[in-house]
């Protein structure tokens, strides 16, 4: 809390000397552990290993990332196994209580591990022990859990490690009151060719079914500076995919308060040169600006897709839901980008059976969807969040009813996803290659620039690079297809 509150004084010069300082100070805490683990490792003739273990989103997994190239600064080994660790680290999420539990069960199986191996040390992190709640519980109920932080503390991990390890006490961090940025944080990446690259945290939305302003904290920006750095290392380093990250990307620099925003960032990012494509996400649709627009109908390098969240498609729920657009503001955003930029690929989040949504606020939905016409949609009924203002809603409609309309939603948007595949079939599309598919060994999988899955025959030794692939069948979400170079 100290720090907090130095922090918060300052403004200008004095908060960026403080943030070099806290870097300084997490850099030698990251020394002092390398020396540390290579004496075990001399004397041993074996290295401490960390296992990371990732739950959620996007955002999470690029802060996984960094959490795992701090491990590996600190002298530890990367495991793929729990049991053969001395350091677990759980990155968890906290959108649904679903995640939540699925989290702390795995978190519970640890204790057998612990017994095993009382050296062993547990932390959990992220956007679950955020919540007070969850971080008391982790303290009461998971006694073998020995580092808890959330994500505003994450930057900490060096000197919450190592305070740990050198007082043997449990240590439980309060989250910073002032969201900080913090740059020079070690980040081992999972792919050579795919990349996440975080422009900003937090969010100021406060939509009313949403936790994550609680556990993100406000709204803080990267330096433009900074970002373009990070993405033209990457470029150089042969990535050929890389998406731009915020909880609401749009909002990115209003905190700044220099008049750069999101579409100057994008902008700026897109004349690097080199064999690259530029995604983002998220977007919200109230802050999705015409200047955005034509900025990615001007720049090659940014992919020809946009994922735009409706949530609803009645404006008596988006209200509810404090989203600050209605159905015609996001029809029109939708229309533009599709005068500027024909056969780009819109994708969207909808949440069914929000507190109270009626039939006619449903068929509203639907309405929206033939309107529309998504290539694709993400869609999930809705689940009270504690601490957010829809968790006391009245709900009277029951869980079958809400059951029933996914259906008919989902029904509705494989029909249209399917309309809108059909025609790429005898055509030929450039596709980045994943690697063998995690549903059929004998086909690798891929994206397009529009983000579509591609499922074909090809050597996994083309991970990582483009291929053109002739679409033989197309289904509603995957389109299959074989090789068509020479």
């Amino acid at each position: 809390m100290l720090f907090a509150a130095k922090f918060a004084e300052k403004s200008g010069e004095g908060k960026m000397q403080i943030l070099m300082e806290q870097n300084t100070n997490q850099q030698q805490y990251i020394k002092q552990l390398r020396l540390w683990n290579d004496k075990y490792a001399a004397e041993t003739g074996a290295r401490r290993r960390a296992f990371v273990l990732t739950f959620g989103c996007q955002q999470n997994e690029a802060d996984s990332e960094k959490l795992k190239g701090t491990a590996l600064a600190m002298g530890y080994e990367l495991t793929e196994q729990p049991a053969q660790a001395d350091l677990i680290v759980v990155n968890t999420c906290a959108i649904r209580e679903h995640a939540e539990l699925k989290a702390l069960s795995i978190i519970g199986q640890y204790k057998h591990i612990k017994q095993k191996h009382p050296d062993l040390v547990i932390a959990v992190c992220g956007c679950m022990p955020a919540q007070e709640s969850r971080k008391n519980e982790l303290k009461n109920k998971y006694p073998y859990v020995d580092l808890v932080f959330g994500t505003t503390s994450a930057h900490r991990f060096p000197e919450l490690l190592h305070e740990k390890l050198e007082r043997g006490k449990r240590l439980f961090c309060p989250e910073a009151t002032e969201g900080i940025v913090v740059e020079g944080i070690p980040v081992k990446r999972e792919s050579s060719y795919r990349a996440w690259v975080s422009v900003m945290y937090g969010c100021n939305n406060f939509c009313s079914y949403c936790i994550v302003p609680y556990v993100r904290g406000r709204e803080r920006s990267r330096r433009a500076e900074d970002v373009i750095a990070e993405v033209r290392e990457l470029v150089e380093s042969g990535y050929r995919d890389i998406t731009l990250l915020g909880q609401n990307v749009n909002s990115y620099g209003k905190d700044l308060g220099n008049g750069y925003d999101f579409a100057d960032l994008l902008r700026d990012v897109s004349t690097i040169e080199g064999d690259y494509l530029l995604h983002f996400m998220s977007s919200h649709p109230k802050d999705a600006t015409e200047k955005l627009i034509d900025v990615m109908a001007t720049c090659p390098h940014i992919a020809p897709h946009f994922h735009l969240p409706m949530q609803s498609g009645s404006d008596r729920v988006l209200k509810a839901m404090n989203r600050r657009y209605d159905t015609e503001k996001y029809y029109s955003i939708v229309e533009y980008m599709r005068s500027k930029i024909p056969g780009i690929a819109i994708t969207s989040d909808i949440i069914v059976g929000f507190p109270g949504e009626t039939e006619e606020d449903f068929e509203g939905t639907l309405e929206m969807l033939r309107r529309v016409r998504f290539d694709m949609l993400y869609s999930f009924i809705f689940s009270p969040r504690k601490g957010t203002p829809a968790d006391t809603m009245p709900d009277p409609v029951p869980d079958a009813v809400k059951s029933e309309r996914f259906s008919r939603l989902l029904a509705l948007q494989n029909e249209i996803s399917l309309e809108k595949n059909l025609p790429l079939e005898g055509k030929t599309l450039r596709v980045l290659c994943d690697g063998v598919s995690k549903t059929n060994a004998e086909l690798c999988q891929g994206r397009t620039d529009q983000g579509k899955i591609v499922f074909f025959p090809c050597d996994p030794a083309r991970m990582g690079d483009y291929v053109c692939v002739h679409i033989d069948r197309a289904d509603s979400y995957a389109l299959y297809g074989t090789i068509a170079e020479a």
